[in-house]
């Protein structure tokens, strides 16, 4: 869900979309999300466990606008899979994770390509999004064969992102975030936000990005 608020005495304009990234087990979903909210890199990092929350925000100058994400990140062992549609049903945004060295882990993005063509929300922004680029001596995926998918997918009328990054040097990264929140209808949820209908109003009908968070958001594990 998508929502809108600007604090008050601020000329800031905000939008604020849910994303959701989905992928096979041990593609860097959870790294790649750490790298965009903290910075960091953790070559140990454990398994996510159903999913965790984060949240990060890009700014976007050309729009005058800062699009706030907020993040599930889904575990990608096969026994959490029935947990996924909780997450992308009302998502704004999802990523579809490989990692170049895993031609398995490609057929797996696209496998969740497909589920969500059938069951996510209509106008969803799909990314896909290759990551371990540091890894170039061990690639399984060529760029030849993601790019003929992508051609592939247009010609079925679906629109498509697609990127490669390290999660690890940080490479591709923001400009992964930056492009889905640049096809994101930031200016539609701007302009129908409630505080432009009535001046003075402060609250969406979802999230109030003027408000601190509630214990609940501000946790970074679910279920």
């Amino acid at each position: 869900m998508a929502t809108n608020s600007s604090p008050e005495g601020s000329n800031n304009r905000f939008a604020q979309f849910k994303l959701v990234l989905l992928g096979e087990s041990a593609v860097g979903k959870s790294s790649i999300v750490h790298r965009f909210v903290k910075n960091t890199f953790d070559d140990m990092r454990e398994s996510t466990i159903g999913a965790a929350f984060l949240t990060q925000s890009v700014k976007l100058p050309e729009k005058s606008a800062t699009v706030k994400f907020e993040i599930w990140d889904t575990a990608g062992q096969e026994r959490y899979k029935s947990l996924a549609p909780m997450y992308y049903r009302n998502a704004n945004a999802a990523l579809c994770v490989y990692d170049i060295t895993s031609r398995s882990s490609f057929n797996r993005a696209q496998e969740w390509i497909k589920e969500l063509k059938k069951q996510a929300p209509e106008n969803i922004t799909i990314c896909l999004v290759g990551n371990k680029t540091d890894m170039q001596e061990e690639r399984e995926v060529n760029q030849e064969e993601v790019d003929e998918y992508i051609t592939q997918l247009q010609n079925e009328g679906t629109t498509l992102i697609s990127g490669e990054c390290s999660a690890k040097s940080g490479d591709g990264v923001l400009e992964i975030f930056t492009n889905i929140a640049n096809a994101l209808p930031v200016e539609e949820v701007i302009n129908n936000s409630p505080r432009n209908r009535s001046l003075g109003s402060r609250r969406s009908a979802g999230v109030d990005l003027g408000r601190a968070p509630s214990q609940n958001q501000a946790n970074t594990g679910c279920c």
